[in-house]
């Protein structure tokens, strides 16, 4: 295997708070799958952990090179947690698409949070030729 690309990001908790407290379903609905949904709002602090699935996102694109949007949108990706209770990135529709066409094997990401920050970050990989 070889690294294909590699993504981290940065959010601030009180930014995606703010954005839920003011668009309320139309932003969750946009940015996160009804199963990220599920999880997120059965959780003490909701906007901490969608703030951790918004960064994994944003890092999983600037691994991928494409950016959120036309090979990578927001519902084509979803951070799922794995029987271990580790984070594992899916792909659907466009995403999966790309990931096929460039032979990467998978996406590995890690997820972080404190009080005010929710950090990911990601590595994409690819089968060596």
């Amino acid at each position: 295997m070889m690294i294909y690309g590699i993504g981290i990001d940065v959010v601030e908790v009180g930014r995606i708070e703010a954005a839920i407290t003011h668009l309320g379903d139309a932003f969750i609905d946009r940015l996160f799958t009804a199963r990220e949904r599920e999880y997120c709002g059965k959780q003490k602090r909701p906007a901490l952990h969608y703030a951790a699935r918004f960064a994994a996102k944003e890092a999983v694109s600037k691994a991928l090179g494409t950016g959120i949007g036309g090979q990578a949108g927001w519902l084509d990706m979803e951070v799922e947690r794995a029987e271990s209770g580790a984070p594992k990135m899916v792909f659907t529709g466009r995403a999966a698409d790309f990931l096929a066409s460039e032979g990467i094997a998978e996406v590995q990401v890690s997820l972080s949070h404190a009080k005010e920050y929710a950090a990911a970050n990601a590595v994409a990989v690819k089968h060596s030729p």
